[in-house]
């Protein structure tokens, strides 16, 4: 059980708000980025984000009931 277990239904919104707006600019970093350094660090960002983001409304869904 993770942290995403002991938030309020309201907490859990506010973080996944945040989490797809942290999301929405690392995509327009990636856009305009150059070098693959840099390119590779977006993109493990990228995927801590989404896996973040899929665990937190996995967590709304079962506190929610669903959809």
């Amino acid at each position: 059980m993770g942290i995403e277990t002991s938030l309020s239904l309201s907490e859990l919104n506010d973080r996944i708000a945040i989490l797809r707006d942290n999301i929405r600019q690392l995509i327009e970093q990636a856009a305009g980025a150059s070098g693959a350094e840099v390119e590779e660090r977006i993109s493990e960002r990228l995927e801590q984000q989404n896996a973040e983001l899929e665990k937190l409304l996995n967590a709304r869904e079962a506190m929610t009931g669903g959809g």
